[in-house]
């Protein structure tokens, strides 16, 4: 069962929670945007720019517009409402780890660029993670560390 299934916050709420809470943590910068596919959120703290992308349900799969037992179509309106539940669970999601992240850092369990490594932009435009993940799939594949990774320290 995924983390908020059944909530009836909005994803607008959720939103506004995810800025509170950032400025709460000493972010400067916040931008927000969406497109059929995904949503996204960029922050800037400690210097670091930081993007999620959000990858959001697509109104059109059959788990909205079909009812999960006999696979019975359902309306617009029905379909709209499930998708908009499992939009409003995504959002309540990023916001827990978002807020997770940032106590962890203000806690002293962990150091900002640990817990937000994956996000943060780097100079080319590009996220650690858009850089890093071929790189690690060719270590794996080949058995060969990128020149780049330095696992002495």
């Amino acid at each position: 069962m995924a983390y908020a299934q059944n909530t009836t916050v909005t994803a607008d709420k959720s939103r506004a929670e995810i800025e509170r809470t950032l400025q709460r943590y000493g972010a400067d910068q916040f931008m927000y945007g969406w497109d059929d596919a995904r949503a996204m959120i960029m922050f800037r703290m400690g210097g670091r720019q930081i993007k999620f992308l959000l990858p959001m349900p697509d109104k059109n799969s059959r788990e909205f517009t079909h009812t999960p037992g006999r696979g019975q179509k359902r309306t617009e309106s029905q379909a709209y409402t499930e998708w908009e539940k499992a939009c409003r669970q995504k959002w309540r999601a990023l916001a827990l780890v978002i807020k997770a992240k940032l106590e962890a850092v203000e806690s002293g369990i962990a150091i900002f660029e640990d817990e937000f490594m994956a996000n943060i932009i780097l100079p080319n435009g590009k996220t650690v993670s858009d850089f890093m993940l071929p790189q690690i799939q060719s270590a794996y594949d080949t058995g060969n560390m990128p020149k780049l990774l330095n696992f002495d320290g």
